[in-house]
């Protein structure tokens, strides 16, 4: 049951998907396998031209749709407009939430097409590079091959090829001589080195490298649409005066087998590729215009570890809690933008988020901002920030759920700043709309200094429940795996008895090592019987399948009727 609530709609769209460009890849495929008019560009390039041209009308597809997942904008409206029909938000609401995911799924599936793309056409201007040096004059290689170029009538475009030239040299010369030959190989190298700088060691250790070569997307779609105007796979145009078959034995100047005539195949990627690349258009529009928006940083505020809070205000910002925006800071780049989960709740005069300075960016805006200096800047000294955002996550449904886990792994714990400072809010506001019955609360560090600011957030809900007779609500675990020595294990001993933890100064003591999530998982189970428990996560691939599985395998286990449905923060 666990399977069927998580991944039965998510495999349902990829299915569609996969069905989509199966039926698309054999229909092309099947076209050119058969069709009489490229009966004789077929005979002249082999079986490789049905191959080819399948791969490219699928390329055409997965272009289209590559673009939609990084839609920002649309994928925010989309996700507003399901928010109220319980169906949707359960299920579509959260597969948007994998339009991370589904990119990449597509970007892997553009490499397998090109490289299947590029070795058909391989094999095709080979096979034309031969016919061209055939010397035998009543072949139908030779006749199709040296036939009198008059305007577009000619079917190959191997212009010559001398018989003491090397094959694989005199080939791409020739090949690259083409549109088709040259936008082809350019296009090839912008989409290999978008790829090799999208691997997660570069996103996380060197992102602006990412981020600019990224961005000759530009030059991809732009060779992608020249790709196909050079009409290098020819059809026949005249086959009911010639049909090719009866035709290709017969001497070309009879009246009932006049010489064939031929085209060049009409470019179709600008039909696919239009929609979307208008969508893109709106959407980095958009961001320019908040880009220019005015953005006042109100307070910069110090934490430990080098994490500093920039407390901002913007005309007409509304968020709600777990979403994330972008920022850019111009002083320090005109072009980058970098996304931070906002820590402020919807119910704050400001909104907020914490930096952690681990990186060249970050520690060169904590300069900027000043974090460093004894007496804080004056406003008329602060840089000048744009935000473009916000935009949703799943943690924006945890108030849609009467129980709900939430785990964090390190930084993942951002997110969940917001959502337990705006619960705060609406708990001593008295708010009837929360539907929030109970939330457990894991945070898995091996450091918790570095996020100190947070004990400060829980301290607080803890105040809060306490005054409240709530004290049931939030169960929390801070779990941490590593980061202490032997005479800190000692003091930690010593101060069991205290009442609060001797290494965060909450109330529930920390515990020591990972937890054990199958134990937790079937402990929930049997507490919330009958209950759709909603499981929010934040942090690293390895830790995500492992609370995926718990999902799946503790649902309606063992009579419980519990429900574990899955949401993984993606931005």
């Amino acid at each position: 049951m666990g399977l069927v609530t998580n991944d039965v709609v998510r495999w349902l769209l990829v299915l569609t998907w996969l069905t989509g460009c199966f039926i698309s890849w054999i229909v092309t495929f099947s076209k050119y396998r058969k069709s009489e008019e490229y009966y004789y560009v077929r005979y002249l390039m082999g079986e490789g031209l049905p191959v080819a041209r399948a791969c490219a009308l699928t390329l055409n597809l997965n272009s289209m749709l590559i673009l939609l997942p990084v839609c920002r904008n649309l994928i925010s409206y989309l996700r507003g407009s399901f928010e109220t029909r319980e169906f949707y938000r359960k299920n579509v609401r959260r597969q948007l939430d994998k339009n991370i995911t589904f990119h990449k799924l597509l970007a892997y599936s553009i490499i397998v097409l090109v490289i299947m793309h590029i070795v058909a056409h391989c094999f095709n201007m080979q096979n034309l590079y031969r016919a061209k040096q055939n010397t035998d004059a009543d072949s139908l290689e030779n006749r199709l091959s040296n036939r009198p170029n008059s305007g577009e009538d000619w079917v190959n475009p191997i212009s010559s090829a001398p018989r003491d030239s090397t094959l694989g040299f005199g080939l791409l010369e020739q090949v690259l001589v083409t549109r088709a030959g040259w936008t082809g190989a350019l296009l090839t190298l912008t989409f290999l080195l978008m790829i090799s700088s999208s691997t997660e060691f570069m996103r996380r250790s060197y992102f602006e490298k990412f981020w600019y070569s990224h961005h000759f997307f530009v030059l991809y779609f732009a060779m992608l649409l020249l790709h196909g105007t050079g009409g290098l796979v020819r059809k026949q145009t005249n086959i009911d005066e010639h049909p090719p078959q009866e035709c290709q034995d017969k001497p070309w100047d009879l009246p009932d087998c006049p010489p064939p005539t031929f085209s060049g195949s009409n470019a179709a990627s600008w039909k696919w590729c239009i929609f979307p690349l208008f969508l893109y258009f709106v959407e980095r529009l958009i961001r320019l215009f908040r880009g220019f928006q005015n953005v006042i940083i109100t307070q910069v505020v110090n934490h430990p570890s080098r994490v500093i809070e920039l407390r901002m205000s913007k005309k007409g910002f509304n968020a709600l809690p777990g979403q994330y925006i972008f920022i850019k800071c111009p002083t320090l780049s005109k072009f980058q933008w970098h996304p931070f989960t906002l820590t402020s709740a919807p119910e704050d005069e400001h909104f907020s988020v914490h930096i952690r300075c681990v990186g060249d960016w970050t520690n060169a805006l904590a300069d900027a901002v000043g974090a460093n200096l004894e007496e804080p800047l004056p406003a008329s000294r602060l840089p000048r920030i744009s935000v473009d955002g916000p935009f949703g996550t799943s943690s924006t449904d945890i108030f849609g759920y009467k129980v709900a886990i939430c785990v964090a792994a390190g930084i993942g714990v951002t997110p969940f700043a917001s959502v337990l400072k705006s619960l705060r809010h609406k708990l001593q506001q008295q708010d009837e709309s929360v539907l929030l019955q109970k939330v457990y609360f894991f945070w898995v560090c091996s450091d918790t200094h570095s996020f100190e600011w947070f004990n400060h957030q829980l301290s607080e809900l803890e105040q809060c429940l306490t005054e409240m007779g709530r004290n049931n609500f939030l169960d929390y675990a801070v779990c941490l795996t590593r980061g202490w020595s032997l005479s800190q294990a000692k003091n930690i001993y010593l101060q069991e008895e205290q009442e609060l933890d001797a290494v965060t100064g909450l109330m529930q003591k920390t515990h020591y090592g990972r937890p054990r999530w199958p134990a937790n998982f079937a402990k929930i189970a049997q507490e919330n019987q009958g209950e759709r428990v909603g499981v929010f996560f934040c942090g690293p691939k390895s830790l995500s399948h492992i609370l995926h599985k718990c999902c799946n395998e503790y649902s309606h286990r063992q009579g419980t009727n519990t429900t574990f449905v899955y949401n993984k923060e993606n931005f």
